[in-house]
Protein backbone atom coordinates (compact mmCIF):
# COMPACT_ATOMS: atom_id res chain seq x y z
CA UNK A 1 0.00 0.00 0.00
CA UNK A 2 1.46 3.38 -1.02
CA UNK A 3 1.75 5.97 1.74
CA UNK A 4 -0.20 9.19 1.30
CA UNK A 5 2.15 11.95 0.06
CA UNK A 6 3.52 14.21 2.77
CA UNK A 7 2.11 17.71 3.02
CA UNK A 8 5.75 18.81 2.90
CA UNK A 9 5.80 17.55 -0.69
CA UNK A 10 2.36 18.83 -1.76
CA UNK A 11 -0.05 16.32 -0.21
CA UNK A 12 -2.98 17.31 2.05
CA UNK A 13 -2.12 17.72 5.76
CA UNK A 14 -3.16 14.91 8.08
CA UNK A 15 -4.80 17.37 10.51
CA UNK A 16 -7.57 19.39 8.91
CA UNK A 17 -9.13 20.99 11.99
CA UNK A 18 -7.93 23.62 14.45
CA UNK A 19 -7.66 22.26 17.96
CA UNK A 20 -9.50 24.26 20.66
CA UNK A 21 -7.29 26.13 23.09
CA UNK A 22 -7.08 24.94 26.68
CA UNK A 23 -9.59 26.83 28.81
CA UNK A 24 -10.93 25.88 32.24
CA UNK A 25 -12.51 29.24 33.03
CA UNK A 26 -16.22 28.70 33.60
CA UNK A 27 -19.26 30.41 35.03
CA UNK A 28 -18.11 29.56 38.55
CA UNK A 29 -14.89 31.52 38.03
CA UNK A 30 -16.79 34.47 36.56
CA UNK A 31 -19.12 34.43 39.58
CA UNK A 32 -16.14 34.34 41.96
CA UNK A 33 -14.58 37.37 40.24
CA UNK A 34 -17.90 39.20 40.30
CA UNK A 35 -18.21 38.59 44.03
CA UNK A 36 -14.78 40.13 44.58
CA UNK A 37 -15.63 43.13 42.42
CA UNK A 38 -18.82 43.74 44.39
CA UNK A 39 -16.84 43.99 47.62
CA UNK A 40 -14.67 46.75 46.17
CA UNK A 41 -11.64 45.14 47.83
CA UNK A 42 -9.21 44.00 45.14
CA UNK A 43 -6.30 43.66 47.58
CA UNK A 44 -6.22 43.90 51.35
CA UNK A 45 -2.46 43.78 51.87
CA UNK A 46 -0.67 46.32 54.01
CA UNK A 47 3.14 46.45 53.93
CA UNK A 48 3.41 47.03 57.68
CA UNK A 49 2.69 45.12 60.88
CA UNK A 50 -0.98 44.50 61.47
CA UNK A 51 -4.02 42.55 60.31
CA UNK A 52 -3.44 43.35 56.64
CA UNK A 53 0.07 41.95 56.47
CA UNK A 54 -1.12 38.48 55.42
CA UNK A 55 -3.54 39.69 52.77
CA UNK A 56 -7.26 39.59 52.21
CA UNK A 57 -9.91 36.90 52.69
CA UNK A 58 -9.59 35.36 49.19
CA UNK A 59 -5.81 35.07 49.47
CA UNK A 60 -6.16 33.40 52.85
CA UNK A 61 -8.89 31.09 51.54
CA UNK A 62 -6.64 30.06 48.64
CA UNK A 63 -3.76 29.34 51.01
CA UNK A 64 -5.99 27.23 53.26
CA UNK A 65 -7.38 25.26 50.30
CA UNK A 66 -3.92 24.70 48.77
CA UNK A 67 -2.54 23.49 52.11
CA UNK A 68 -5.45 21.07 52.46
CA UNK A 69 -5.26 19.83 48.88
CA UNK A 70 -1.51 19.23 48.77
CA UNK A 71 -1.35 17.94 52.35
CA UNK A 72 1.11 20.48 53.76
CA UNK A 73 1.23 22.67 56.84
CA UNK A 74 1.74 25.95 54.99
CA UNK A 75 0.76 27.27 51.56
CA UNK A 76 1.75 30.83 50.63
CA UNK A 77 0.26 32.66 47.65
CA UNK A 78 2.42 34.97 45.54
CA UNK A 79 1.86 37.03 42.41
CA UNK A 80 3.99 34.77 40.19
CA UNK A 81 6.03 31.61 40.47
CA UNK A 82 9.13 33.67 39.71
CA UNK A 83 8.34 35.60 42.90
CA UNK A 84 7.87 32.29 44.67
CA UNK A 85 11.31 31.06 43.66
CA UNK A 86 12.95 34.29 44.81
CA UNK A 87 11.15 34.06 48.15
CA UNK A 88 12.19 30.43 48.56
CA UNK A 89 15.88 31.13 47.89
CA UNK A 90 15.86 34.06 50.29
CA UNK A 91 14.06 32.07 52.98
CA UNK A 92 16.70 29.33 53.20
CA UNK A 93 19.21 32.01 54.17
CA UNK A 94 21.88 31.85 51.50
CA UNK A 95 24.87 34.17 51.79
CA UNK A 96 26.51 36.01 48.85
CA UNK A 97 28.66 33.56 46.92
CA UNK A 98 26.80 30.47 48.15
CA UNK A 99 26.14 27.92 45.42
CA UNK A 100 22.84 26.27 44.55
CA UNK A 101 22.90 23.33 42.19
CA UNK A 102 20.10 23.23 39.65
CA UNK A 103 19.25 22.00 36.16
CA UNK A 104 19.82 23.81 32.87
CA UNK A 105 16.50 22.46 31.51
CA UNK A 106 14.08 24.92 33.02
CA UNK A 107 12.68 28.40 32.71
CA UNK A 108 15.32 31.08 33.36
CA UNK A 109 13.68 32.22 36.61
CA UNK A 110 14.82 29.03 38.33
CA UNK A 111 18.43 30.15 38.05
CA UNK A 112 17.97 33.92 38.22
CA UNK A 113 16.16 33.51 41.56
CA UNK A 114 19.53 32.34 42.92
CA UNK A 115 21.27 35.44 41.55
CA UNK A 116 18.74 37.73 43.25
CA UNK A 117 20.49 37.04 46.56
CA UNK A 118 24.00 37.08 45.02
CA UNK A 119 24.10 33.30 45.02
CA UNK A 120 25.77 31.38 42.22
CA UNK A 121 23.87 28.85 40.09
CA UNK A 122 25.74 25.61 39.37
CA UNK A 123 24.25 23.49 36.60
CA UNK A 124 24.04 19.72 36.87
CA UNK A 125 23.28 17.50 33.88
CA UNK A 126 19.94 15.81 33.38
CA UNK A 127 18.62 12.27 33.19
CA UNK A 128 18.27 11.22 29.51
CA UNK A 129 14.94 9.48 30.13
CA UNK A 130 13.04 11.78 32.52
CA UNK A 131 14.82 15.05 31.60
CA UNK A 132 14.96 15.92 35.32
CA UNK A 133 18.15 16.76 37.20
CA UNK A 134 20.54 13.80 37.50
CA UNK A 135 21.33 13.08 41.19
CA UNK A 136 24.76 11.65 40.40
CA UNK A 137 25.68 14.81 38.50
CA UNK A 138 24.52 16.80 41.52
CA UNK A 139 26.69 14.74 43.86
CA UNK A 140 29.80 15.41 41.77
CA UNK A 141 29.26 19.18 41.90
CA UNK A 142 28.99 19.67 45.66
CA UNK A 143 31.61 21.98 47.16
CA UNK A 144 32.04 23.59 50.61
CA UNK A 145 29.99 26.54 49.29
CA UNK A 146 27.00 24.45 48.18
CA UNK A 147 23.95 25.48 50.18
CA UNK A 148 21.02 23.88 48.37
CA UNK A 149 19.70 21.84 45.47
CA UNK A 150 16.94 23.31 43.33
CA UNK A 151 15.19 20.43 41.58
CA UNK A 152 12.77 21.06 38.73
CA UNK A 153 9.89 18.71 37.99
CA UNK A 154 10.14 19.35 34.29
CA UNK A 155 7.36 18.44 31.85
CA UNK A 156 5.03 17.03 34.52
CA UNK A 157 6.77 14.48 36.74
CA UNK A 158 8.83 14.69 39.90
CA UNK A 159 12.60 14.63 40.01
CA UNK A 160 14.17 11.72 41.90
CA UNK A 161 13.45 13.10 45.36
CA UNK A 162 14.56 9.96 47.18
CA UNK A 163 18.07 10.27 45.77
CA UNK A 164 18.17 14.06 46.11
CA UNK A 165 16.98 14.01 49.72
CA UNK A 166 19.66 11.42 50.54
CA UNK A 167 22.33 13.70 49.04
CA UNK A 168 20.94 16.69 50.91
CA UNK A 169 20.99 14.78 54.19
CA UNK A 170 24.58 13.64 53.62
CA UNK A 171 25.80 17.21 53.01
CA UNK A 172 23.44 19.31 55.14
CA UNK A 173 21.73 20.97 52.18
CA UNK A 174 18.27 22.40 51.65
CA UNK A 175 16.10 21.33 48.72
CA UNK A 176 13.77 23.63 46.78
CA UNK A 177 11.39 21.90 44.39
CA UNK A 178 10.32 23.94 41.37
CA UNK A 179 7.12 22.07 40.54
CA UNK A 180 5.74 24.77 38.24
CA UNK A 181 4.87 22.25 35.53
CA UNK A 182 3.77 19.33 37.69
CA UNK A 183 1.01 20.23 40.18
CA UNK A 184 -1.03 17.11 40.82
CA UNK A 185 1.79 14.69 39.97
CA UNK A 186 2.39 12.03 42.61
CA UNK A 187 5.41 10.42 44.26
CA UNK A 188 3.81 7.44 45.94
CA UNK A 189 0.98 8.94 47.98
CA UNK A 190 2.56 12.41 48.21
CA UNK A 191 2.21 15.27 45.75
CA UNK A 192 5.24 16.41 43.80
CA UNK A 193 6.61 19.56 45.37
CA UNK A 194 5.84 18.51 48.94
CA UNK A 195 8.92 16.32 49.52
CA UNK A 196 11.36 19.23 49.60
CA UNK A 197 12.04 21.85 52.26
CA UNK A 198 10.14 24.26 50.01
CA UNK A 199 8.15 23.47 46.88
CA UNK A 200 5.52 25.12 44.83
CA UNK A 201 3.48 25.61 41.70
CA UNK A 202 2.91 28.11 38.92
CA UNK A 203 -0.56 29.47 38.22
CA UNK A 204 0.07 31.27 34.95
CA UNK A 205 -2.09 30.93 31.90
CA UNK A 206 -0.85 27.70 30.34
CA UNK A 207 -0.34 25.76 33.58
CA UNK A 208 -2.60 23.10 35.11
CA UNK A 209 -3.96 25.55 37.70
CA UNK A 210 -4.67 28.81 35.95
CA UNK A 211 -5.57 32.26 37.30
CA UNK A 212 -3.67 34.48 34.85
CA UNK A 213 -0.49 34.92 36.92
CA UNK A 214 0.40 33.58 40.33
CA UNK A 215 2.21 30.99 42.38
CA UNK A 216 1.80 28.88 45.50
CA UNK A 217 4.69 27.99 47.82
CA UNK A 218 4.33 24.92 50.05
CA UNK A 219 6.32 23.85 53.11
CA UNK A 220 5.97 22.02 56.41
CA UNK A 221 8.61 24.21 58.07
CA UNK A 222 7.20 26.99 60.28
CA UNK A 223 10.32 29.15 60.11
CA UNK A 224 10.67 28.93 56.33
CA UNK A 225 6.98 29.75 55.93
CA UNK A 226 7.35 32.86 58.10
CA UNK A 227 10.41 34.03 56.17
CA UNK A 228 8.67 33.57 52.81
CA UNK A 229 5.68 35.56 54.05
CA UNK A 230 8.04 38.33 55.13
CA UNK A 231 9.93 38.42 51.83
CA UNK A 232 6.59 38.50 49.99
CA UNK A 233 5.51 41.73 51.66
CA UNK A 234 8.16 44.33 52.51
CA UNK A 235 9.97 42.40 55.23
CA UNK A 236 12.25 45.29 56.13
CA UNK A 237 9.22 47.26 57.35
CA UNK A 238 7.99 44.43 59.54
CA UNK A 239 10.95 42.64 61.13
CA UNK A 240 11.51 44.03 64.60
CA UNK A 241 14.83 42.57 65.70
CA UNK A 242 18.54 43.34 65.57
CA UNK A 243 19.43 39.65 65.19
CA UNK A 244 21.52 39.31 62.03
CA UNK A 245 20.26 35.79 61.34
CA UNK A 246 16.65 36.95 61.41
CA UNK A 247 17.44 40.04 59.31
CA UNK A 248 19.35 38.15 56.61
CA UNK A 249 17.72 38.39 53.16
CA UNK A 250 14.80 40.36 54.55
CA UNK A 251 14.85 42.68 51.57
CA UNK A 252 11.27 43.69 50.99
CA UNK A 253 9.49 42.80 47.78
CA UNK A 254 5.93 43.23 46.66
CA UNK A 255 5.06 39.65 45.68
CA UNK A 256 1.44 39.99 46.80
CA UNK A 257 -1.39 38.27 44.96
CA UNK A 258 -4.63 40.17 44.35
CA UNK A 259 -8.04 39.04 45.53
CA UNK A 260 -9.34 38.40 42.00
CA UNK A 261 -6.53 36.01 41.12
CA UNK A 262 -6.92 34.25 44.46
CA UNK A 263 -10.65 33.79 43.96
CA UNK A 264 -10.06 32.23 40.53
CA UNK A 265 -7.25 30.01 41.82
CA UNK A 266 -9.41 28.51 44.58
CA UNK A 267 -11.85 27.26 41.95
CA UNK A 268 -9.07 26.07 39.69
CA UNK A 269 -7.60 23.85 42.41
CA UNK A 270 -10.95 22.09 42.46
CA UNK A 271 -10.55 21.36 38.74
CA UNK A 272 -6.99 20.08 38.98
CA UNK A 273 -7.76 16.38 39.35
CA UNK A 274 -9.99 16.36 36.28
CA UNK A 275 -7.43 18.33 34.28
CA UNK A 276 -4.66 15.92 35.25
CA UNK A 277 -6.81 12.90 34.37
CA UNK A 278 -7.61 14.41 30.97
CA UNK A 279 -3.94 14.95 30.12
CA UNK A 280 -2.96 11.53 31.35
CA UNK A 281 -5.66 9.95 29.18
CA UNK A 282 -4.46 11.93 26.16
CA UNK A 283 -0.84 10.91 26.79
CA UNK A 284 -1.75 7.25 27.27
CA UNK A 285 -3.73 7.24 24.03
CA UNK A 286 -0.87 8.87 22.16
CA UNK A 287 1.71 6.47 23.61
CA UNK A 288 -0.39 3.49 22.55
CA UNK A 289 -0.38 4.81 18.99
CA UNK A 290 3.28 5.95 18.82
CA UNK A 291 5.31 3.43 20.78
CA UNK A 292 5.63 1.05 17.82
CA UNK A 293 7.21 3.71 15.59
CA UNK A 294 10.91 2.89 15.12
CA UNK A 295 13.46 5.47 16.22
CA UNK A 296 11.04 7.21 18.58
CA UNK A 297 10.98 6.83 22.37
CA UNK A 298 7.74 7.80 24.06
CA UNK A 299 7.74 9.32 27.59
CA UNK A 300 9.21 7.34 30.48
CA UNK A 301 7.81 7.63 34.00
CA UNK A 302 9.66 5.76 36.79
CA UNK A 303 7.75 3.27 38.90
CA UNK A 304 5.88 4.85 41.79
CA UNK A 305 5.55 8.23 40.08
CA UNK A 306 2.80 9.74 38.01
CA UNK A 307 3.16 12.22 35.16
CA UNK A 308 0.72 15.07 34.52
CA UNK A 309 2.18 15.77 31.05
CA UNK A 310 2.71 19.49 30.83
CA UNK A 311 4.82 18.41 27.85
CA UNK A 312 4.67 14.97 26.28
CA UNK A 313 8.43 14.42 25.97
CA UNK A 314 9.89 12.10 23.34
CA UNK A 315 13.39 11.25 22.12
CA UNK A 316 14.19 10.75 18.46
CA UNK A 317 17.00 8.53 17.14
CA UNK A 318 18.03 10.44 14.01
CA UNK A 319 20.99 8.16 13.26
CA UNK A 320 18.78 5.06 13.26
CA UNK A 321 16.15 6.82 11.15
CA UNK A 322 18.66 8.32 8.73
CA UNK A 323 16.80 11.64 8.89
CA UNK A 324 17.61 14.71 10.98
CA UNK A 325 15.26 15.95 13.66
CA UNK A 326 14.95 19.23 11.77
CA UNK A 327 13.56 17.48 8.69
CA UNK A 328 11.18 15.31 10.72
CA UNK A 329 9.88 18.40 12.51
CA UNK A 330 9.35 20.19 9.20
CA UNK A 331 7.29 17.23 8.00
CA UNK A 332 5.21 17.13 11.19
CA UNK A 333 4.61 20.87 11.08
CA UNK A 334 3.45 20.59 7.47
CA UNK A 335 0.96 17.95 8.64
CA UNK A 336 -0.38 20.65 11.05
CA UNK A 337 0.69 18.94 14.30
CA UNK A 338 0.17 21.62 16.98
CA UNK A 339 2.35 22.45 19.96
CA UNK A 340 5.62 20.83 18.89
CA UNK A 341 8.49 21.48 21.31
CA UNK A 342 11.84 21.15 19.54
CA UNK A 343 14.63 20.86 22.09
CA UNK A 344 14.56 22.89 25.29
CA UNK A 345 16.69 25.81 26.35
CA UNK A 346 19.95 25.15 28.18
CA UNK A 347 20.36 27.97 30.66
CA UNK A 348 24.12 27.51 30.90
CA UNK A 349 24.38 28.50 27.22
CA UNK A 350 22.40 31.75 27.52
CA UNK A 351 24.50 34.91 27.02
CA UNK A 352 24.02 36.10 30.60
CA UNK A 353 25.55 32.94 32.00
CA UNK A 354 28.23 32.39 29.35
CA UNK A 355 29.44 35.96 29.93
CA UNK A 356 28.67 35.96 33.65
CA UNK A 357 27.07 39.39 33.55
CA UNK A 358 24.07 40.04 35.78
CA UNK A 359 24.41 42.96 38.21
CA UNK A 360 26.21 45.71 36.36
CA UNK A 361 28.90 44.68 33.90
CA UNK A 362 31.74 43.60 36.19
CA UNK A 363 30.76 39.96 36.67
CA UNK A 364 29.08 40.20 40.08
CA UNK A 365 28.53 37.88 41.92
CA UNK A 366 30.85 35.44 40.10
CA UNK A 367 33.93 37.66 40.30
CA UNK A 368 33.24 39.01 43.77
CA UNK A 369 35.43 38.09 46.77
CA UNK A 370 32.43 36.18 48.16
CA UNK A 371 32.59 33.50 45.45
CA UNK A 372 34.16 30.23 46.51
CA UNK A 373 35.25 28.92 43.11
CA UNK A 374 35.54 30.08 39.53
CA UNK A 375 32.18 28.82 38.23
CA UNK A 376 31.94 29.08 34.46
CA UNK A 377 29.38 28.07 31.87
CA UNK A 378 29.40 27.04 28.24
CA UNK A 379 29.25 24.13 25.78
CA UNK A 380 30.26 20.74 27.16
CA UNK A 381 29.14 21.47 30.72
CA UNK A 382 25.96 19.36 30.49
CA UNK A 383 26.43 16.98 27.54
CA UNK A 384 23.20 15.01 28.00
CA UNK A 385 21.10 18.17 28.12
CA UNK A 386 22.98 19.69 25.19
CA UNK A 387 22.53 16.67 22.90
CA UNK A 388 18.84 16.40 23.72
CA UNK A 389 18.38 20.09 22.97
CA UNK A 390 20.32 20.20 19.73
CA UNK A 391 19.59 16.78 18.22
CA UNK A 392 17.07 14.43 19.78
CA UNK A 393 14.34 15.88 22.03
CA UNK A 394 10.87 16.35 20.57
CA UNK A 395 7.87 17.25 22.68
CA UNK A 396 4.19 17.97 22.33
CA UNK A 397 2.75 20.72 24.52
CA UNK A 398 -0.36 19.15 26.00
CA UNK A 399 -1.26 22.27 28.02
CA UNK A 400 -1.94 24.69 25.19
CA UNK A 401 -4.76 22.78 23.48
CA UNK A 402 -7.76 20.80 24.63
CA UNK A 403 -6.64 17.45 23.19
CA UNK A 404 -9.82 15.38 22.88
CA UNK A 405 -9.56 11.68 21.91
CA UNK A 406 -10.29 12.51 18.27
CA UNK A 407 -7.57 15.18 18.33
CA UNK A 408 -5.03 12.72 19.70
CA UNK A 409 -5.99 10.31 16.93
CA UNK A 410 -5.30 13.00 14.35
CA UNK A 411 -1.91 13.74 15.88
CA UNK A 412 -1.08 10.03 15.93
CA UNK A 413 -2.15 9.73 12.29
CA UNK A 414 0.15 12.62 11.36
CA UNK A 415 3.12 10.90 13.04
CA UNK A 416 2.26 7.61 11.34
CA UNK A 417 2.08 9.36 7.98
CA UNK A 418 5.50 10.96 8.43
CA UNK A 419 7.05 7.65 9.51
CA UNK A 420 5.45 5.85 6.54
CA UNK A 421 7.18 8.39 4.30
CA UNK A 422 10.57 8.20 6.01
CA UNK A 423 12.16 6.87 2.79
CA UNK A 424 11.01 10.00 0.97
CA UNK A 425 12.52 12.17 3.71
CA UNK A 426 15.80 10.24 3.46
CA UNK A 427 15.89 10.70 -0.32
CA UNK A 428 15.18 14.39 0.11
CA UNK A 429 17.60 14.84 3.02
CA UNK A 430 20.04 17.71 2.66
Amino acid sequence: MTASPLALFGGPPAIQTTLPLFNTIGDDDIAAVTDVMKTGVLSAYIGAPGAGFMGGPRVRALEAEAARYFGVKHAIAVNSWTSGLIAAVGAIGIEPGDEIITTPWTMAATATAILHFAGIPVFADIDPDTFNIDPESVRRLITPRTRAIMAVDIFGQSADMSALNAIAKDHGLKIISDTAQAPGAKVGDAYAGTLADIGGYSLNYHKHIHCGEGGILVTNDDRLAERMCLIRNHAEAVVRTDDSQALGNMLGFNFRMGEIEAAIAVGQIGKLAARVASRQAAADRLSTALRALPGLKTPFTPQGLTNVYYVYGMVLEPDALGVSRRRIVEALQAEAVPGLVVGYQNLHLLPMFRNRIAYGTGGFPWTSPYAGQDVRYGPGLCPVAEKLHSETFLGLNLCMNEFRPEDIDQVAAAFAKVWANMDALRTDAD
